[in-house]
């Protein structure tokens, strides 16, 4: 078992893994929010305007919507449900650091994600290795020369082939070190009659990756050739700790950048439609992963398509022209409204795939249909009145019978209007007739019961950012948090300065710590850890730069108000003694009034004198 990582990686590691970086490349497009913040879509809860904030400089996050906030580390172990120790072993890959631990040195087996993760690596390497080299699998390489890719395209894609044999990849990943055990939860090996097999044999394989371009799992087409396999035509890997299939898109770790950049994400269904459109010049091409699109993957695309405030992206769904495309397109239609942003249909009128477009007709004519798209409202709408003849009575009836329930549920109120004006001149009926269709159908949707929403956190311990009177003391403590080195004055803070309960608590916790740097992860208390976050991370309220003078200035205004406190609560009780029957408290009150308006004075000058 390997031993505990040695504390100073830990810190090296935290240090150095830029939380930028990281949120990128796990699909949170980010962009500039000044002060030197940036900010996107939180990927922990959907929404349609940025609150997720990161703070490159402290390497802490936090969304100002949901509340979910920490450091880098942190990040990792909610996005990708991994421990402390495999998440510093993952951040320090990628940044390319050695661990050390604190027993048998760094030849230890690291974590078991960590060893799925490098027995899908070699998995790659050698599918990869017998579809170049191996004599047996002159047929893969035909078949997907047909298909109209060459070796080069093979070798981007990282296409590779199982072999015939039995255990031919159990054997070599056994001789690399994996364990049965390993290869079983890997999803590469299974437990024949005879003792371990490989899971695909005699197929097509592609490396599913992660949005980070991890291999997760594997795609397998089976070969027409094969007659002894009875299995599906593709098969994939069967989910396992680290392959989700409703969390993946096939083709995004290499879509992800002009997804961003150009603001458009091309939905297609199989793994070669996806080389077939990215080999055309259509680089934002991603499909599923042997599952129907859903929410999860809405989700990743929503934040990808995110830019500055608004989505101004296309999400273009293709689908084959058959039955089968036309009802997946209809699907795609109730996610629509999934998506705060413009979504298309592009079908090929033949029922061409994507792959066999390009086979037939060329790169242009894929990149055509692209062009070609239509709304998916009004494919939706058109597709259904393909079911009736519009050339009788009856037929328009009941064709907007069944199409005004779609235009009323389009749920952007200004297209409304739109699609009933198109909708009319399709049917070639009065535009009043179809508005009180539609009508009819909203009311019906208005009358439909909704799922209880489950109870609101009880989140009345946070403190209102907002709040006039606590305004100063949040101040001060982002200025602790953010600037501890012009933070000069934070020992002659009195503990009465923070009235709220909340920055009063974190005001101890940060105390505890002395001079040490502060640890997310020794913060016990989950409503002290969000608050700290939030505060580390919120911009600083100035109109210039944070200097040492504005810190000076915020902390004696803090320290001011509570002796102006003081002051009143002194002159009150002044006015309550008898100066003649209780001279000797009266008069030490009175000094101790005096000495407090001194010192409020000489605070007030700091404050200003700073400013």
């Amino acid at each position: 078992m390997s031993g505990r990582i040695k504390a100073e990686d830990i810190v090296y590691v935290r240090e150095h893994a830029h939380i930028d970086d990281v949120v990128t490349a796990a699909g949170v497009a980010l962009k500039s929010a000044g002060g030197g913040q940036k900010k996107g879509l939180c990927p922990f809860h959907d929404e349609k305007s940025p609150s997720f904030h990161v703070t490159p400089a402290k390497n802490y996050y936090h969304c100002f919507g949901c509340g979910v906030g920490g450091d880098v580390i942190d990040f990792i172990m909610k996005t990708d449900h991994l421990s402390f120790t495999e998440t510093i072993e993952r951040l320090a890959s990628q940044i390319g650091y050695t661990l050390r631990y604190e027993e048998g040195g760094p030849t230890q087996p690291t974590s078991k994600r960590s060893r799925l993760y490098a027995a899908h690596v070699e998995a790659a390497k050698f599918y990869r290795d017998q579809l170049n080299t191996s004599v047996d699998a002159a047929h893969a390489r035909e078949l997907l020369t047909k298909r109209g890719f060459d070796k080069a395209a093979c070798d981007t894609f990282g296409v590779g082939y199982a072999p015939q044999g039995w255990d031919s990849l159990t054997k070599h990943l056994r001789a690399a070190g994996f364990t049965i055990e390993e290869l079983e939860e890997a999803g590469l090996s299974k437990m024949g009659e005879r003792g371990p097999i490989d899971k695909f044999r005699n197929r097509i394989m592609w490396p599913i990756k992660d949005i980070s371009g991890d291999v997760v799992g594997f795609g397998a087409r089976k070969l027409a050739s094969d007659e002894e396999d009875q299995g599906p035509k593709y098969l994939n890997t069967s989910e396992t700790p680290i392959y989700k299939k409703s969390q993946v898109l096939y083709g995004l770790d290499m879509a992800k950048k002009d997804i961003a950049k150009n603001r458009q994400v091309v939905v297609v269904e199989g793994y070669t439609d996806v080389m077939a459109c990215h080999l055309a010049g259509i680089t934002t091409a991603v499909a599923t992963c042997g599952t129907a699109f859903g929410d999860d993957h809405i989700r990743i695309i929503r934040r990808l398509l995110m830019d500055a405030d608004a989505f101004r992206g296309e999400v273009i769904f293709t689908f084959d022209g058959d039955a089968a495309g036309q009802k997946a397109a209809m699907r795609a239609f109730g996610d629509d409204q999934k998506f705060v942003t413009q979504t298309f249909v592009a079908v090929e009128p033949d029922g061409l795939d994507p792959c066999d477009l390009r086979q037939e007709k060329g790169d242009l004519a894929l990149r055509d249909l692209i062009a070609k798209r239509v709304p998916l409202f009004e494919f939706a709408i058109r597709t259904e009145l393909k079911k009736h003849n519009l050339d009788t009575p009856e037929g328009r009836v009941n064709a907007l019978a069944t199409t005004a329930p779609l235009v009323a549920a389009i749920r952007d109120k200004s297209l409304r209007p739109e699609y009933i004006k198109s909708l009319a001149g399709w049917l070639g009926s009065e535009i009043e007739v179809v508005t009180a269709s539609v009508n009819t159908a909203l009311k019906k949707v208005a009358q439909t019961p909704t799922a209880p929403q489950p109870a609101a956190a009880d989140d009345s311990w946070r403190p209102n950012p907002q709040e006039p009177t606590l305004m100063l003391e949040r101040e001060v403590i982002k200025a602790k948090l953010q600037m501890p080195g012009l933070m000069q004055d934070w020992k002659t803070i009195e503990e009465a300065a923070f009235t709220h309960p909340a920055y009063r608590e974190l005001r101890k916790i940060i105390d505890s710590f002395g001079n040490e740097i502060i640890e997310l992860e020794k913060i016990t208390d989950e409503r002290m850890r969000m608050l700290f976050t939030e505060l580390s991370v919120e911009p600083v309220r100035t109109d210039g730069a944070v200097s040492e003078r504005y810190v000076i200035s915020i902390v004696a205004r803090l320290r001011e108000v509570l002796v102006s406190r003081k002051i009143a609560e002194l002159k009150s009780k002044l006015q309550r003694l008898n100066p003649v029957e209780n001279q000797n408290l009266y008069n030490e009150a009175f000094a101790e009034l005096v000495a407090l308006e001194s010192e409020k004075r000489g605070l007030h000058e700091q404050a200003m004198g700073s400013l």
